[in-house]
């Protein structure tokens, strides 16, 4: 094999096939670097000293391939609905939040003085470091002490997220868009639900693709032939998340809020 001496570039003798395949790499575009962390302050309306500070500001991971890196209009909603019906939703309540991103509306449970509160999402460090860091920044007292980040894949054994019992309610902010994981989250849900009134599933979201619009919808209709009651509570338009985005503005801008209970329940 041909050995040739490039001089200063390479000090020593290399062989022709490994110049070209270091001068190859050297011309391959740098991968680009992953965007910085960013943080959003949501400013809550008409909460009391006793329920927490006004402004909860929650850090975003830089990029994640499960969307974790927006503060969704949904979860700005569920935030304030939980807020507006806080006596009935949240204290006293076990709470337990799936596919919690920032975690706004697991927090705004805490803080308006739930029982107890778990905000889980993939298993992923960098997402479950996040979590760790909002609850630690905007919880303090009997509300950091009563709430817990944990790593849960939907659908899998929800073993550990039982050990201290079933929910009360349980947060499905933002996640139909996700239709291969409707049957996973479906049965975390039956798995983790307390099965005594008025133990409910709470599911805010947007039709971010009106023309999958129906995608979303079935898990709606799953969850009907699984013996769940499902009524609608809220439906609000916020503005789209992205301006430049394919599909009605209207529909793509407007938060839908749904409440689930079991069949049994009467």
């Amino acid at each position: 094999m041909d050995e040739i001496d490039i001089g200063d570039l390479f000090p020593v003798p290399v062989s022709l096939k490994s110049l070209i395949l270091v001068l190859n790499v050297l011309q391959e575009p740098l991968r680009p670097q992953t965007p910085p962390s960013t943080v959003e302050i949501y400013t809550r309306n008409d909460v009391g000293e006793d329920r927490g500070p006004k402004d909860i500001k929650i850090h975003l991971v830089g990029q994640h391939p499960l969307w974790g890196h927006h503060l969704w209009n949904a979860s700005k909603t569920f935030a304030s609905y939980l807020d507006t019906h806080w006596t009935e939703l949240c204290r006293d309540k076990r709470v337990l939040e799936l596919g919690a991103g920032g975690g706004l509306p697991g927090l705004v449970a805490a803080l308006n003085q739930a029982n107890s509160v778990v905000l889980t999402d993939y298993p992923d460090p960098e997402l479950i470091r996040n979590l760790e860091k909002n609850a630690k920044e905007n919880l303090l007292g009997a509300a950091i002490e009563k709430t817990t980040v944990e790593g849960f894949i939907w659908g899998a054994s929800a073993t550990d997220l039982l050990r201290n019992g079933p929910f009360d309610i349980i947060i499905l902010s933002d996640l139909l868009f996700n239709h291969s994981q409707h049957d996973a989250l479906l049965r975390t849900c039956d798995q983790t639900l307390a099965h005594t009134a008025p133990a409910l599933v709470l599911v805010f979201y947007t039709h971010h693709r009106p023309w999958l619009a129906e995608k979303d919808m079935e898990f709606f209709e799953k969850a009907r032939n699984a013996g769940w009651e499902c009524e609608q509570v809220v439906q609000a338009y916020t503005g789209a998340m992205f301006a430049d985005d394919r599909g009605d503005e209207k529909i793509r801008g407007t938060v839908h809020g749904w409440r689930m209970w079991r069949s049994l329940f009467g």
